[in-house]
């Protein structure tokens, strides 16, 4: 099984760095004509989130091809760092603290980090199993689910941030769920996107 991880395209959220987790944002005019230019690998399968950037991204990429949702690929809540930039939360105590704790506290009035990746991978390992083994499958979604379901069952192993892409950008991944008897085999990274 062949599955693809695809960053949405940009939006102005992400161009002015801000924490954008559950603003429902679409694409920006630079985003949608990067992803233009890119060269996407196809598929027998489109999932996407439910967020608005996901679903024009994969209409973009895929035109014409019907996608199913997964909501538990859903960005995660950065509660009151929402909408802003590092520079603008500089100053905040709440953004200090969550610095303090290496990114691994509760985002103020938002998600857990470790319970966001949990949801991600649970989704992810629902999703496979409901896939036959011969199937190409592309995941439009967040740079958060991304990381989330690569640090947990990719192989190299890696750390959460180091999984990170660019926009529009991603990952060809192989997965054989013939290997073991359960689905916790590793994501085999075959080349970027």
């Amino acid at each position: 099984m062949i599955i693809n991880f695809i960053r949405h395209g940009m939006t102005e959220g992400n161009k002015s760095k801000k924490y954008i987790g559950v603003t429902d944002e679409v694409l920006c005019d630079e985003g949608i004509h990067e992803l233009k230019k890119i060269k996407y690998p196809d598929c027998s399968i489109l999932v996407s989130s439910p967020m608005k950037r996901c679903k024009q991204t994969a209409e973009i990429i895929y035109p014409g091809k019907n996608y199913r949702i997964c909501e538990e690929f859903r960005e995660c809540s950065f509660g009151i760092f929402e909408g802003k930039n590092y520079m603008e939360l500089s100053d905040t105590p709440e953004y200090q603290n969550w610095i303090e704790s290496d990114g691994k506290g509760r985002f103020p009035g938002g998600d857990d980090p470790f319970e966001f990746r949990q949801r991600c991978t649970d989704g992810f390992i629902k999703l496979i199993a409901s896939c036959p083994d011969d199937e190409v499958i592309s995941l439009v979604v967040h740079g958060g689910v991304i990381m989330s379901v690569m640090e947990a069952l990719a192989f190299p192993e890696k750390n959460f941030y180091d999984w990170h892409v660019s926009n529009g950008h991603g990952y060809v991944t192989g997965f054989d769920k013939g290997k073991t008897a359960d689905i916790n085999c590793p994501l085999t990274v075959i080349s970027l996107i």
